[in-house]
């Protein structure tokens, strides 16, 4: 039985990973109009620093930051040479190296003087978080906490709504510990001298009489009880930390494949292209096998070291005998095509594992 053929939609690309690849006139156009200016400044530092020496890199990028932004055109032919392509449709650009070190050369002696004008500032104190957060309940919450126990030993029996008052002063669920720890030692007094655990305690608290001591912790118990309240709802709200996934040309990186079979006449695609693709088609030369990967993931498949993330079950592969016949299939026709024909193949189809190697075509990629 033919297997039933599934439609995944991908995710849009965008930024980096939805560079056209199929002519450096477009990709040049991309980075102009497309690409984010950190982006961009970030790939022409990273160029800065393979091509000059230490201190030429400090001096050139001592300039401002447009200098490395507004260099589009040599980001595009970094980010072109990186996925393994050669510049051949645009004559201006085709010696851009030379052009790239002249045009940011110019650069290091005025960057030189920019770093002798540059004047020691003095370090401003810093404050750590825990320390700021202690200077804001100390002006806040426990003011109240406080004039709360004035109100007490001048006779006025009150309390106070502490899960209110957190959200009044825009309290977080860290300052639970810092109050909770205040109460505790404040309503353990009260406790101490209302069962007679403590003969200080006793004496201390002997003028208010074992009513009002029992009002108090009451009130405390409540608050406490708060304090929980306040620390669950905290918790509840809590951001999940998403991992942001790696740059398209920084995952492939380290990916092992085969540029180009003399044998078989074909030329692997770039490999940045395989991130955030749906399906991918690997011939390798070595065992003859044919492998289609598929992948379910809304953001398509991500590379690691070199293997293959997100590969679904639906992957497979299988060994060709008349590999000549069947790769042009592959090559040109539409993945049901491509599907009708394996069904005639008698060879055995298994599951593959995802990882790639030297011997390995990159045939073709689709975003479905």
């Amino acid at each position: 039985m033919a297997r039933k053929q599934m439609k995944i939609r991908a995710r849009p690309k965008t930024g980096l990973a939805a560079v056209p690849l199929d002519s450096f006139r477009k990709c040049l156009f991309y980075f102009h109009y497309e690409i984010d200016s950190k982006e961009i400044s970030k790939i022409i530092k990273g160029h800065l620093k393979d091509a000059f020496a230490k201190d030429d890199y400090t001096a050139i990028t001592a300039h401002p930051e447009y200098n490395f932004t507004m260099a589009s055109n040599y980001a595009a032919c970094i980010f072109w040479e990186k996925a393994g392509l050669k510049i051949s449709d645009y004559a201006d650009y085709i010696n851009w190296k030379d052009r790239f070190i002249e045009h940011f050369s110019k650069l290091i002696e005025t960057g030189k003087k920019l770093l002798l004008t540059k004047t020691v500032s003095t370090p401003i104190p810093v404050i750590s978080p825990r320390d700021r957060l202690i200077a804001k309940i100390n002006s806040t919450i426990m003011v109240d906490i406080e004039d709360l126990e004035d109100d007490w030993m001048n006779g006025i029996k009150k309390t106070i709504d502490l899960y209110t008052q957190f959200k009044k002063y825009g309290l977080s669920g860290n300052a639970v510990d810092l109050v909770k720890e205040y109460i505790e030692f404040s309503y353990q007094e009260y406790s101490d001298a209302y069962t007679g655990a403590c003969d200080q305690a006793e004496e201390a608290w002997s003028h208010i009489g074992k009513p009002e001591l029992k009002r108090r912790m009451k009130a405390y118990e409540e608050m406490l009880s708060d304090l929980d309240k306040i620390k669950n709802a905290a918790k509840a709200q809590r951001k999940t930390r998403v991992k942001k996934p790696r740059a398209a040309d920084k995952q492939v990186d380290k990916i092992k494949f085969l540029k180009e079979s003399i044998e078989y006449k074909i030329v692997s695609i770039a490999p940045i292209q395989i991130v955030g693709s749906m399906r991918l088609y690997v011939f390798n030369v070595k065992t003859r096998e044919l492998t289609e990967y598929v992948s379910e993931s809304v953001t398509g498949f991500e590379v690691k070291g070199t293997t293959l993330q997100n590969v679904s079950e639906l992957s497979r592969k299988t060994r060709l005998r008349k590999p000549e016949d069947f790769l042009s299939i592959v090559q040109s026709k539409t993945p049901r095509q491509v599907d009708n024909e394996w069904q005639k193949l008698t060879t055995k189809t298994s599951s593959p594992n995802g990882r790639l190697n030297s011997d390995c075509l990159l045939l073709r990629v689709l975003d479905r």
